[in-house]
């Protein structure tokens, strides 16, 4: 955002170039986006067998009560999204409500947290592969080949339009969610183990020593929810749609996360599903979905993990590449990633960048001999998931701040009370977070500590990143955050 010959900051100046694709995507697509980032189907495969174990039958509940905490911060979150239209979605929001040198160090924060949640999943996409090979095949297939594919496949993707995302993302995404529905449609059609159940809704079976553990799991698989904003320039009416697809995205999967885990308490039954969730955590949907429906359904389920993972990171390299963008179009950034490609639309050169810095990492891990799921998955996933958490904590009292800073029509529930309760809600998701982080990482204290510091440390580094471009970069620094027409 150097200042052009003709006085203006280059993010204001006319151009030719293409930009991205207005009006392409609609509620739906963009909720897509959004749901297809959590991965629903690996989240309760994956991690909902230790929820129960930990939370016993009344862990549906943590999931329906981390779903209410992001519903109120949406209402806040959605309505600032009337207010500022730029591309830099958080750190534009921040910037607004709390100043540039905290939006600086929150767009810094984006771009390590997006970008630690989509590497680290290229461990586990290498991990899901591997399993699925050898439960269908009896093949043993080494990590790393299929983690380049992953990302050569997910660059192409990014690569293409936005709209050729939304539809290779609506399909993977029935498949994963449909494969969970056919589960509960033979539970619930065969009455469960003993007959169906609310015990799982009882006060005696919520309130739990566990429960702390569950809603820490709970907030972590909302991650990237709120990344419908990023779309706001791609979207079909905006004002109206990147509301709706936030709160259709939180809403479903607050409810589908809590449906499914309760169908695997009914599988089991109330006296069992404890037991068997802690004697086999990782095969507890596949054994109920055989018993239920049948061998070939867990194979399928098999096949549809993997593209649930693939999925996942589609859509977390599309939201990091949208920031790139921004960023570039700050000045920030180098202009050079703010090319958007000619045809495609679609921001061609940060997605090159995305899957190069991608393949340095996982090349890293295997050269050091780690692991992909322990190492490479947790390592790097868990600070972007904290991360994500901080900036929703920072974009929630931007909120706040804002509303009080500018004259506005909206009513007080949306500009003081939703963003002040989802603050201090936040605030404790992240306390749990951080507090059972052992859970998520299985590490040592030392590498847990490394893991949780890095997040806040992004966002400190960016302060002096802020006074730099203020003294060095004047014009950059004083157009950060703003409007396009300002």
């Amino acid at each position: 955002m150097s200042v052009t010959t003709a006085g203006l900051p280059e993010k204001d100046a006319p151009s030719d170039a293409p930009g991205l694709r207005s009006g392409t995507l609609g509620t739906a697509d963009i909720a897509f986006f959004v749901v297809s980032a959590a991965a629903p189907l690996t989240v309760m495969a994956g991690v909902a067998p230790l929820a129960l174990l930990l939370g016993g039958v009344g862990a549906p509940v943590g999931y329906l009560l981390a779903g209410l905490t992001l519903a109120v911060f949406a209402v806040g979150f959605t309505t600032m999204s009337r207010h500022v239209t730029s591309g830099g979605a958080f750190y534009a929001y921040i910037t607004r409500g709390l100043g540039r040198p905290a939006g600086i160090g929150a767009a810094l924060l984006a771009l390590v947290g997006y970008n630690g949640m989509e590497i680290g999943v290229y461990g586990l996409l290498a991990t899901t592969t591997r399993d699925t090979a050898h439960a269908l095949f009896g093949a043993d297939v080494p990590w790393l080949p299929v983690a380049l594919a992953g990302l050569v496949l997910i660059g192409y993707g990014g690569y293409r339009s936005i709209d050729f995302g939304a539809r290779v993302l609506g399909v993977l995404l029935v498949a994963e969610t449909g494969i969970l529905v056919l589960l509960a449609g033979g539970v619930l059609v065969r009455g469960g183990a003993h007959g169906l159940s609310l015990s799982s809704l009882a006060p005696a079976h919520v309130f739990v020593p566990g429960t702390a553990a569950v809603l820490a799991f709970a907030f972590a698989a909302f991650t990237g929810f709120e990344s419908t904003v990023i779309y706001r320039r791609e979207a079909r009416d905006p004002a109206r749609t990147v509301p709706r697809a936030t709160y259709a995205a939180v809403g479903f999967l607050g409810l589908f996360y809590a449906f499914t885990v309760w169908i695997a308490v009914q599988a089991f039954g109330d006296d069992r599903v404890v037991q068997a969730a802690g004697k086999d955590p990782a095969g507890l949907f596949f054994t109920a979905i055989t018993t239920y429906v049948g061998g070939w359904a867990a194979d399928l389920m098999h096949v549809f993990i993997v593209t649930s993972v693939i999925a996942s990171l589609l859509a977390f390299h599309n939201a990091i590449n949208r920031y790139a963008l921004a960023l570039a179009e700050e000045g920030v950034l180098p202009r050079r990633l703010g090319r958007v490609h000619p045809r495609h639309r679609s921001p061609y050169l940060a997605g090159l960048a995305q899957t190069a810095l991608g393949a340095v990492v996982v090349l890293a891990f295997w050269a050091a001999g780690a692991d992909p799921y322990q190492q490479l998955l947790l390592w790097v996933n868990t600070p972007g998931m904290i991360g994500l958490l901080l900036l929703q904590l920072l974009a929630a009292l931007a909120v706040f701040r804002y509303f009080r800073r500018v004259r506005h029509t909206e009513g007080r529930v949306r500009t003081v009370l939703a963003p002040a309760l989802a603050a201090v809600l936040l605030a404790a998701a992240i306390v749990l977070v951080v507090s059972h982080i052992d859970l998520f990482t299985g590490a040592p204290r030392a590498v847990n500590v490394v893991l949780v510091v890095a997040a806040p440390a992004v966002f400190v580094l960016g302060l002096p990143l802020a006074w730099w471009l203020r003294r060095d970069r004047p014009g950059v620094y004083a157009t950060f955050g703003t409007e396009p027409t300002e």
